[in-house]
């Protein structure tokens, strides 16, 4: 576990440079802008270990699936958001000597991520051969308020010499993927242009045909005073730069602007896509930095309003939530319906940049609270997706949609059979996505609009994958793989048997609804869709006679049909250099073993909190937690929110601050593939709906708030129903301001109150 960085509110700091950790400290020092982001790596080059990623929301390449034995129904290709043109390289000499960190001497190393500005600063002293010392500051940020734009500056300051200072700023297309199969390279030229005023770089996608511009224009001040140096044009294979030759004078700091637009085919036309991107460029660069800086700074303290979360009292924590916060912020911004949000955002290559089930599980919840808007786009994003889910169930021989488990088009992409054909119960999470912004916003017109023929269209998934067993009159789910993905290929895992039939019922229900509301609307739907009340008898049936596997004596549910035939062992019990086990134990061992790795039975609690009374909840997160190792990051903060809802503060504590940090501190071995973005939205969830007990039940607002022990107090905003409001809670009381909208009520702790727009609501903590 990582211990690298200065606790502090606001930045992620650290002080030295270890080469053997470079690629978790590229991974956390990552930074984005929706459009576009790059991992923390070193714009001068650097001969040590490092993965150089660049990357654009939405430009991926179909990677052709390779696999020893073809099953029918697999996928044709593993799609992958690719590593794009390096648009941040600024080569560095001293004197004809390359300033290298791998080679370099060097001292006062250090890295900042503000996280309240949105800069990434890395500042040291280089100590030449012959003993020159020179200061160097080199920052770099990527405009939140234009995304096609980014700035980089490099600051030298001579503390003991005059010399010369050779800068190379450049654009460099001839990049791969680390995960690249043989090397291979995704990118052609398409064409290149430099003269004095600006370079640009051209390139596109192989297969996909995405065209990208990247265009670059540098300024050179000395003392603060612009200069206009001679620069020599550099022309090469996917490659333009500059090559400067600056003058030091002993004391005197010069700096180099590097201003960058990167512009794609998905956002403009092909036969403008240069013009536009050399056209931003030049706004930038008559803007100047200084000026753009504001305008970036302006749009991420916007956001910052909307979802920040403050916390008094434990630095750690603060630190933690508000890393996973400014991630979330500058990886989606939920403008654009075909996007959506990779487990790894900008800062890695694993699974692909492609969509999961994190997004409705955990990353929906988030934008719901805080915007509405971006909720609805990323349900569009499944609505629009239905005709693809609808092949995949087909290939598979089955009725209804199987959304899939993969994908960035709507096409599933991913090809290890447990997980694309087993893990179906994926499904359910964008039911109860549909179900979740219904019932927060209160707003039909979803549901009735589009919704419902997704719920539809997974009802009759479902309807078609079970097995009636007429030995026990039960209809069984038979060769799933749950959440835990340490067990594939098991029958009737209690998840996903509980939510086939609660989309079933709640799809009936939303149906009878619209019966009552909309008769024309009802009509339409049933002719479109072709359903009859056979059909729905039959979903009927299947929610009164679905299996669900118990354990009688402990008065728990079965995880799924077998589980309590392995050994049961703790998670306590394990050698602690064991741990995680996916780094150590045979995929064999973990098959065999009782060890969970991620949320199950508890998944369903955090999904459907009020279906199982508090003794039920407590006996199974009784029986599953100590038995669950945590090695899906989606894990800990599911755990939290649960613990918080039967009363387990401390644990819920405990588990939400090894989520919060679970990056910071490398706790799953895995941080230097990348951020776990996705599950970062649930440590967000773990203070509003664990600690604050936030709910919308009956169609009542309501809370049930509580203060971690460690704390002094908390306060978040949230949106409701087109209202803006403030919580509050420390060891006195809990307040509640209203910014906008109507008055309405709300219960706090089951008691009912009338919310204030004038005056401040403030209730007691202990009455």
């Amino acid at each position: 576990m990582h211990e690298r960085f200065i606790l502090d509110e606001w930045k992620i700091i650290e002080t030295s440079f270890a080469p053997k950790s470079a690629h978790f400290s590229e991974s956390i020092f990552t930074l984005g802008n929706s459009h576009m982001g790059l991992r923390g790596f070193f714009e001068e080059e650097y001969s040590g270990d490092s993965l150089q990623g660049t990357y654009l929301a939405g430009i991926y390449y179909p990677d052709k699936t390779r696999v020893g034995w073809w099953k029918n129904g697999y996928p044709e290709f593993f799609a992958k958001i690719i590593n794009s043109p390096n648009w941040a390289g600024v080569n560095l000499m001293l004197d004809g000597e390359k300033i290298d960190l791998a080679i370099s001497s060097f001292k006062n190393f250090r890295r900042e991520l503000d996280m309240k500005q949105g800069k990434l600063t890395r500042s040291f002293t280089l100590l030449s051969n012959d003993g020159k010392e020179t200061d160097l500051v080199i920052t770099r940020f990527l405009s939140m308020a234009e995304p096609n734009l980014a700035c980089i500056t490099v600051k030298a300051t001579p503390l003991n010499h005059n010399s010369i200072l050779t800068v190379t700023p450049y654009l460099d297309g001839d990049v791969k993927n680390k995960d690249a199969n043989y090397g291979e390279k995704f990118w052609q030229e398409v064409n290149k242009k430099i003269d004095t005023e600006s370079a640009l770089l051209s390139v596109r996608t192989k297969k996909t045909n995405f065209l990208v511009s990247s265009a670059m224009s540098v300024k050179v001040l000395i003392d603060s005073v612009p200069q206009n140096p001679e620069k020599k044009l550099l022309l090469k294979h996917k490659y333009v730069g500059y090559e400067i030759k600056i003058p030091l004078t002993i004391g005197k700091p010069v700096e180099l602007q590097k201003f960058v637009a990167v512009c794609t085919s998905r956002d403009f036309e092909e036969h403008t896509l240069e013009q536009t991107t050399l056209s931003k460029l030049q706004t930038a660069y008559q803007q100047g930095y200084e000026a753009l800086y504001r305008n970036h700074l302006a749009e991420l303290t916007r956001r910052w309003e909307d979802t920040d979360i403050i916390i008094k009292g434990d630095l750690k924590a603060q630190q933690g939530m508000r890393y996973c916060i400014f991630q979330l912020n500058q990886s989606y911004d939920g403008k654009d319906p075909r996007l959506n949000i990779g487990p790894k955002g900008f800062s890695g290559e694993k699974y692909g940049g492609v969509t999961y089930w994190d997004t409705e599980a955990l990353c929906l919840p988030f934008y719901l609270y805080t915007n509405e808007q971006i909720a609805k786009n990323l349900l569009l994003y499944r609505y629009y997706h239905l005709p693809q889910a609808q092949e995949n169930a087909s290939k598979l021989g089955l009725k209804g949609a199987l959304y899939p488990m993969v994908t960035i088009d709507g096409q599933e992409c991913h090809n290890e059979w447990e997980i694309t054909f087993e893990e179906i119960h994926r499904n359910a999470a964008i039911a109860h996505a549909i179900y979740n912004y219904t019932n927060y916003t209160g707003d039909r017109s979803y549901l009735y609009d589009y919704g419902l023929e997704v719920l539809i269209a997974i009802s009759r998934f479902w309807a078609d994958r079970v097995t009636f067993n007429p030995r026990k009159n039960k209809y069984m789910i038979l060769g799933v793989t749950g959440p835990n993905e340490y067990e594939n290929n098991v029958n009737n895992n209690w998840y996903t048997n509980t939510m086939a039939a609660w989309t079933l019922d709640y799809t009936l229900k939303s149906l009878a609804e619209l019966k009552n509301d909309d008769q024309v609307k009802y009509r339409y739907l049933a002719e479109k869709l072709d359903f009859e009340p056979e059909e729905l008898d039959n979903w009927q049936d299947i929610i009164g006679k679905m299996y669900y596997p118990t354990v009688p004596d402990l008065g728990i549910f079965e995880q799924n049909d077998l589980y309590m035939d392995k050994e049961q062992v703790l998670v306590k019990d394990l050698p602690p250099e064991e741990l995680p086990l996916n780094k150590y134990w045979s995929w064999d061992r973990i098959l065999r073993s009782c060890f969970i790795k991620q949320a199950d039975v508890i998944q369903a609690f955090y999904f459907l909190p009020e279906q199982f009374d508090l003794e039920c909840k407590q006996r199974n997160f009784d029986f599953y937690e100590p038995r669950t190792v945590h090695e899906s990051s989606l894990s800990p903060s599911i755990h939290s929110i649960v613990a918080s809802h039967i009363g387990y503060h401390h644990q819920a504590y405990q588990l939400f601050l090894r989520s919060s940090r679970l990056d910071l501190e490398n706790r799953n071995d895995d941080t230097d593939e990348g951020i776990h973005l996705t599950s970062m939205a649930g440590n967000w969830l773990a203070v509003v709906m664990g600690f604050a007990g936030v709910a919308v039940k009956n169609n009542n607002f309501t809370f049930n708030p509580y203060l971690p022990e460690t704390w002094e107090s908390y306060s978040f905003k949230l949106n409701f129903r087109k209202r803006r409001l403030k919580i509050t809670v420390d060891k006195e009381q809990i307040k509640i301001e209203q910014f906008s909208g109507t008055l309405f009520p709300l219960y706090v702790r089951e008691k009912e109150y009338l919310s204030s727009k004038d005056n401040l609501l403030s209730i007691k903590m202990v009455e």
